[in-house]
């Protein structure tokens, strides 16, 4: 008995040592191909992710309303709670190191016949107290990485959970910017209007002078209702992404109060850092990697089912016919067991699962390099984004001086000059009218691009 005693030591010590060994662990990415990044080979590790929302933002307004945003969005709040699950998750893989434990207690009455009793009994009272505790050793470290893999999926969800922040941090920005240019537009359109109010007087009194026909007249009116037409459509527009503001921000639908586009400016230093920079600053390209890692645990979990399992049992306690008898020499018992069990036949149930882990391993490689290279892509097309719309904010402001000036000249012939007509000045007017909001737009396709770099290099975490 106490070499059996001795032997059970052992093989517990044992097992317990070869559990705390490290096993093959999946190593985390370190190196991006340079060239991820079109046409471009970055060789300064600065990066504006590295930048807080709070001073890559100077809009006093639109950082309210992110910070708001941040306390409030559901989206967020229910990301906490997903991260909330998966740490129950990794708790319960901890415990699986553990023995399990379970006591119970019982009283059994029998009603015997005369040949069961051997004729010296009839009725009987059993009463059973016990506890049972079972171990299973992890020999091969199957639990480590049953825990390891939890642990990689917390950090993803954790990962996540940012990636949703950045997320939020640039919708918020994007709506505000868009919220400013049909501010703009809108006060572009009034004036437009205002003008076009007095071209159709200007018209009338021209027409009683006998400079020009009833034409110019009714298309002075036409002009003038058309300008008048685009109104409701911008207040719309408006009214629409602020409540889409409001959904972010979490609360009811409300104005939004904010601040003057002409007032804001670019942060022209945007550096974009190294591609690797990706790896730790982007959460979604992080995070990917991470389900990668809980993969790669995965198959290690399903190689170690082929091992056998050491199993550790003890049950102890007390049974009698009597209650006075319980707890006594007597009344006691007691029982321990170490097992091991090795598969041999199992209808190809772990060749199968290895095969499945391996394969959803590789997909889930293949997934995290697209996700890398869409990053990357997205790095480029905001970078070029943010180029052309520069020049096209440039080029869009010569063309608008020229034609102020052609809505000028064209005015003053048709008074002055019979070489011109007023459909001459309904011409200028409209192309100075578009150019006016195709400047609104090329200023937010500007900041537009700022915000998706910002976001795309991992921006809005901090």
């Amino acid at each position: 008995m106490k070499i059996y005693i001795k032997l059970l030591i052992t093989l517990c010590i044992a097992g317990v040592l070869s559990s705390c060994s490290p096993g093959k662990v999946y190593q985390f990415k370190k190196e991006v191909d340079s060239s991820l990044y079109r046409e471009m080979t970055p060789i300064d590790t600065l990066s504006i992710a590295q930048m807080g929302w709070q001073e890559f933002f100077t809009d006093t307004h639109l950082k309210e309303l992110i910070q708001s945003g941040l306390q409030n969005n559901l989206d967020l709040k229910i990301g906490i709670q997903r991260i909330n699950i998966t740490q129950s998750m990794l708790k319960q893989s901890k415990a699986a190191f553990l023995p399990g434990l379970n006591g119970g207690f019982g009283s059994k009455q029998s009603r015997m016949s005369y040949s069961q009793g051997l004729g010296n009994m009839n009725n009987t009272a059993l009463y059973d107290g016990y506890a049972n505790a079972s171990w299973e050793i992890d020999v091969w470290g199957k639990l480590a990485s049953s825990k390891r893999a939890f642990l990689y999926r917390i950090l993803q969800s954790e990962s996540m959970q940012r990636a949703v922040q950045t997320q939020i941090v640039a919708q918020i920005a994007d709506s505000y910017y868009q919220l400013l240019t049909l501010d703009k537009q809108q006060a572009i359109l009034e004036k437009t209007i205002e003008n076009r109010a007095l071209d159709v007087k200007t018209m009338n009194k021209l027409k009683a002078s006998n400079i020009v026909t009833g034409a110019a007249v009714v298309q002075s009116e036409a002009n003038y209702y058309n300008a008048q037409a685009d109104l409701p459509r911008i207040k719309r527009q408006i009214r629409e992404i602020e409540n889409a503001v409001n959904v972010l921000l979490g609360q009811a639908a409300q104005p939004i109060t904010r601040g003057s586009l002409d007032d804001q400016e670019v942060n022209n230093n945007l550096s974009v850092g190294l591609p690797s920079q990706l790896l730790a600053n982007r959460p979604d390209v992080h995070a990917a990697e991470l389900e990668v890692a809980s993969y790669f645990e995965e198959i290690n979990v399903a190689k170690r089912a082929f091992y056998p399992s050491l199993t550790i049992t003890a049950s102890g306690g007390f049974s009698s016919f009597e209650l006075k008898d319980w707890f006594t020499s007597t009344g006691f018992f007691a029982n321990v067991a170490a097992g091991l069990i090795q598969p041999i036949f199992n209808k190809r149930l772990n060749k199968t699962r290895l095969e499945i882990a391996q394969a959803n391993y590789q997909e889930k490689v293949y997934s995290f390099q697209k996700i890398l290279m869409n990053a990357g892509q997205e790095v480029s097309d905001a970078l070029y984004g943010y180029e052309s719309a520069a020049e096209q904010e440039k080029k869009r402001i010569l063309q608008i001086d020229k034609l102020n000036l052609a809505v000028d000249y064209t005015k003053k012939l048709l008074i002055y000059h019979s070489s011109t007509n007023y459909t001459d000045v309904l011409t200028s007017e409209q192309a100075y009218l578009n150019a006016q909001i195709e400047l609104t737009n090329d200023k937010l396709l500007k900041w537009q691009s700022v915000i998706k770099l910002y976001r795309s290099l991992g921006g809005g975490v901090r």
